[in-house]
């Protein structure tokens, strides 16, 4: 489960290691376009996969955008065109330069479609390419398995909003190499980020935990206990939470919760199975911020 995190720019981590030269990065949605937004940033030169003419143009005007904004708030050490600059997008996985270093799938939590995608990549690139996703909650030692390079693969879970989050989850399945996992530890502090580096199981740290707090806060609105500003309001103000746990479902998407609930209730059992509230909100088409209503309206 992605979500935000505190909404201030991380501090920068000292680190002796460049960002990757050239990155690609499956899929310019939301994350997809913060991830690449990130290490344009830090200097990669960064190809978006994105199909369709206006899906393309939509993720280099989200990107250029957050640049634009982030500039204004003094978070540039460079113009934001600059950095924008640094930005192409082509229109499928074959068209992908062979020259590149890292590859970044963050396409919806579909485990074929990310297979397929991640497959394609693998054969589009050099061997020795890392390839990673941005899974929030998948097996990535079930998407290793269809890769001929096992090896070079592992989950690099960034958090929304990425450019101003200060976390990467480094996931590692049993058949990554070390090497590997030293490039993406030495990568996600290039951009000064922190890792946190956890094996592969259901939920990973983050989605595992978030998701929990989250469920049972919708659970209290469902069972009237209070509402969700409330319920909100204890999390932040009692725990110091940069957020509540219902606010942040709305900026995950409750779309997305509920594939994560539903993943993790057949995994892990009833503790994690999804609420009534959860399942009617989602057939309403209520997923939050991006609708323009979940728990609040946007």
């Amino acid at each position: 489960m992605t979500g935000p995190s505190d909404p201030s720019r991380p501090e920068p981590r000292t680190t002796s290691a460049p960002a990757p030269a050239a990155v690609a990065v499956v899929g310019g949605g939301r994350m997809g376009a913060g991830i690449a937004q990130s290490f344009a940033t830090a200097g990669s030169s960064v190809t978006v996969v994105e199909s369709g003419a206006r899906a393309a143009a939509a993720a280099l005007e989200r990107i250029a955008g957050s640049l634009r904004r982030a500039g204004e708030r003094g978070h540039l050490d460079e113009p934001a065109e600059l950095v924008a600059a640094r930005v192409s997008v082509v229109p499928a996985v074959d068209a992908l330069p062979p020259a590149i270093d890292l590859v970044v799938e963050a396409v919806p939590e579909d485990a074929a479609l990310k297979a397929r995608l991640l497959r394609a990549a693998e054969d589009a690139v050099g061997d020795t390419a890392v390839l990673a996703t941005n899974t929030s909650s998948l097996s990535v030692t079930d998407l290793a398995a269809v890769l001929r390079r096992p090896d070079r693969f592992l989950g690099m879970h960034f958090f929304n909003p990425v450019p101003a989050s200060a976390l990467v989850e480094i996931v590692v399945a049993p058949g990554t190499a070390e090497r590997t996992v030293r490039s993406a530890l030495e990568w996600t502090r290039a951009l000064g980020k922190q890792d946190v580096v956890v094996k592969d199981s259901p939920g990973f740290a983050s989605s595992r935990l978030g998701l929990a707090l989250g469920l049972e806060a919708i659970r209290m609105v469902e069972e009237g206990v209070a509402a969700p500003e409330a319920i909100d309001d204890a999390m932040r103000l009692g725990y110091k939470h940069p957020m509540g746990p219902l606010r942040l479902t709305d900026l995950v998407g409750l779309d997305v919760r509920l594939a994560i609930a539903e993943h993790l209730h057949a995994t892990l059992g009833e503790r994690f199975a999804p609420p009534r509230l959860l399942r009617e909100k989602v057939a309403r088409g209520e997923l939050g911020q991006k609708t323009g209503r979940g728990f609040y309206t946007w």
